[in-house]
């Protein structure tokens, strides 16, 4: 039975969670980042559509060393780890991506990071993307800022006059209305999911659209951190995401600034549904 999404239960202690997770999570980096532009080894999974690298399965280790025996009836999600449908009887659980933007890491790009998030009854509650490549480490828990480096993180407000910058596949932007279209400003892809929704949480981005088929483990982090930026992550039709289903894959989503979430969506759904 999939859990439904319920407000977060104050008896717990997220903030102490966020530390615990931030601590894993840098190390998880250091580790990571002494793979970075070494040319580890790499394999590809998923039929050959998904690399994954040595670095990957180094950092999932750390983050599984320290995280599981520090809190043994939570439950685990990661991307490089068999799925147990166990964790679907726990309220509590990690949701853990050890290298979000392999193919960037890969290629040696710096735009790639740690993502640990924890997730209870559906939503995340604590929130941290680590970036050891770019000296970056974003922050949030579900009653506190947002935090990039320390500092508190806001979106974007831009005016009904600005010009939008989106992050996007060139064929989505084609798909807003004809009276927003030219106010969005494409942007060169981001190829870590986490990271770019973190962009749009510190105002770098307004916005960013997202393909079918990203995963929990993309996703929950950030959107905590977003959301207590100001944004919010949606599918098309508006609705919060529900984490830790049976099925940890999600359909087309915006994510925003709050000021202008209402306008992009309200049109991205009007052209889907042509």
């Amino acid at each position: 039975m999939e859990p439904e999404s319920k407000a977060p239960d104050d008896s717990f202690n997220w903030a102490g969670d966020l530390e615990l997770i931030r601590s894993a999570a840098r190390e998880a980096g250091r580790i990571a980042l002494g793979f970075f532009g070494q040319e580890p080894e790499v394999w590809w999974k998923n039929e050959g559509r998904s690399p994954v690298s040595a670095a990957d399965y180094a950092a999932n280790q750390v983050l599984e060393a320290h995280l599981r025996p520090a809190r043994p009836s939570y439950g685990w999600l990661s991307e490089e780890t068999d799925d147990d449908p166990a964790r679907l009887s726990c309220e509590t659980l990690f949701v853990v991506d050890p290298i979000d933007g392999t193919r960037a890491f890969i290629a040696g790009k710096q735009t790639w990071c740690i993502s640990v998030a924890v997730v209870h009854k559906g939503a995340p509650v604590a929130g941290v993307l680590v970036a050891p490549a770019l000296n970056e480490e974003f922050t949030a828990w579900i009653d506190g800022p947002a935090m990039r480096n320390g500092e508190t993180i806001t979106v974007s407000n831009p005016d009904a006059r600005q010009h939008l910058k989106v992050a996007s596949a060139q064929d989505m932007v084609a798909r807003f209305s004809p009276a927003l279209r030219p106010r969005i400003e494409r942007v060169a892809h981001v190829p870590s999911l986490a990271y770019r929704l973190a962009l749009v949480a510190d105002g770098r981005l307004d916005a960013t659209l997202v393909l079918p088929n990203s995963h929990d483990w993309d996703l929950a982090a950030a959107d905590l951190i977003l959301t207590r930026a100001g944004g919010r992550l949606t599918d098309l039709d508006g609705e919060a995401l529900i984490y830790n289903r049976k099925s940890v894959t999600h359909e087309e989503l915006c994510a925003a600034s709050g000021a202008v979430w209402p306008e992009l969506v309200k049109g991205l759904t009007r052209i889907s549904r042509s």
